[in-house]
């Protein structure tokens, strides 16, 4: 296995409603849906974000476009109209989570 950050497989955008954060993750090559569906849990979203005071994590699988949802609670650190963020709608963080790491087979 070879370790790969997930912007070299795949994409995503970010967006928010008030405190929570949107982050869909979208493979590059569908073969590497099931691969992600192992790999990037709902607990490992959450630790990424957690430093920012999130508390949970729901992932949506969305087999048929080969794609998910992840829906981060309370990571705005107050929401978008509440926080001194200087990324408060978040839209940057979805690099945060394409530099989560995956292990890719050699």
């Amino acid at each position: 296995m070879t370790g790969v950050p997930l912007y070299d497989i795949a994409h995503s955008r970010a967006g928010d409603k008030g405190n929570r954060l949107n982050l869909s993750l979208i493979p590059y090559d569908p073969a590497h849906y099931s691969l992600l569906a192992e790999q990037v849990t709902e607990e490992r979203v959450l630790a990424l974000f957690r430093h920012r005071g999130a508390t949970s994590c729901r992932r949506y699988d969305l087999p048929l476009l080969h794609a998910f949802n992840f829906i981060v609670e309370d990571a705005l650190e107050g929401g978008v109209n509440g926080s001194l963020n200087l990324d408060g709608h978040g839209k940057t963080n979805s690099f945060r989570l394409l530099a989560l790491e995956v292990a890719l087979p050699s």
